[in-house]
């Protein structure tokens, strides 16, 4: 087997265990997941997924900073940084926040709930949370850069307010404790966010 094809394999090996675990961990739970379960749906030995992600522990981590660095997740960041105009800037975030909580609710759940209990989950938790916050002040700049946000509002201060309206936190609030469509959970935090950041002109 030549580099290239040695190096495709393992490419393919590592994203099909990703999309495993991911699988996984979002039906049934981080807990009752096992490393056997993980490679059997993946279609690899159990010893594979340890020297891949380091067993469960080091797989969750890895699932969530694959997300958090992808080059979806990249070109999202850039074309926030490159907006055109502060009215589209905000729809197009929010209806990103709305495709990611989508993909990814059921295990940011499990992230959510074992956080307290597991260090290798609180740092999937926080790696998660500082590629929103990058995200969410990215855009934030570049409204200031427009010279759209209301009178006296920060960068730091406006992307404060998306946090606010677009973390997890909200959709959470918002469809599982409310029972909220999704649609209308986007629309609602939509006209929250441009209402609180943008000038009425913008």
């Amino acid at each position: 087997m030549t580099t290239t094809r040695r190096a495709e394999y393992a490419a393919a090996t590592k994203r099909a265990i990703e999309q495993a675990a991911h699988d996984l961990f979002s039906r049934q739970g981080f807990k009752t997941t096992t490393v056997d379960m993980i490679a059997r749906q993946a279609r690899v030995a159990p010893a594979t997924v340890y020297a891949v992600a380091g067993g469960k522990q080091g797989l969750l981590r890895t699932v969530i900073a694959s997300a958090t660095t992808s080059p979806e997740t990249e070109e999202i960041k850039q074309r926030l940084a490159d907006a055109p105009d502060a009215a589209g800037l905000v729809r197009y975030l929010t209806h990103q926040t709305r495709l990611k909580f989508a993909d990814w609710h059921d295990v940011m759940r499990v992230v959510a709930e074992t956080a307290s209990q597991d260090p290798a989950v609180a740092d999937a938790l926080r790696l998660a949370a500082e590629s929103r916050r990058e995200g969410f002040r990215r855009a934030a700049g570049r409204l200031h850069d427009l010279g759209a946000l209301h009178d006296g509002l920060t960068v730091d201060r406006a992307a404060d307010i998306i946090w606010f309206y677009l973390d997890n936190a909200s959709y959470f609030a918002l469809t599982d404790t409310n029972g909220w469509p999704l649609d209308d959970a986007e629309a609602f935090l939509h006209d929250q966010l441009r209402g609180a950041l943008l000038r009425t002109t913008a």
